[in-house]
């Protein structure tokens, strides 16, 4: 009796999604240029909150800024370090506090870099 061999499938991600990650070296860029600290906190941005724990504050991250749902590339100049308790509060905007903090998060990026345009964080198959 002959037997097919099974097919591998191969772990295929979109270039999209790909796109959409960021990379060690990107990762690498963001921790030192924000030299290791959440951007909010650094400005103490809401930190008298019950839900600011200790172990909430010392969790880094990357965050986003146009997210990877909107196509959000995984570039330095569309992420900065944030402590799970912020970034929780930005991605969830349960409190109210999104828009304030994107502001925050625009003019952080935007002293980093002079020429920096949010209509180039946006993964484009085209371009």
């Amino acid at each position: 009796m002959h037997q097919t061999p099974k097919k591998t499938m191969k772990n295929r991600s979109s270039r999209a999604a790909k796109a959409r990650e960021f990379p060690p070296a990107e990762r690498d860029k963001i921790f030192l240029r924000d030299a290791g600290q959440c951007i909010f906190c650094r400005k103490n941005y809401h930190m008298e909150d019950e839900d600011a724990t200790w172990l909430g504050k010392e969790i880094l991250s990357i965050m986003h800024y146009v997210p990877r749902s909107k196509n959000g590339l995984g570039i330095a100049e569309n992420g900065a370090l944030g402590c799970q308790y912020h970034h929780e509060m930005l991605d969830n905007g349960n409190k109210g506090r999104r828009d304030e903090m994107l502001q925050i998060f625009r003019e952080h990026l935007q002293s980093k870099y002079t020429d920096w345009n949010e209509e180039k964080l946006t993964y484009s198959k085209w371009r």
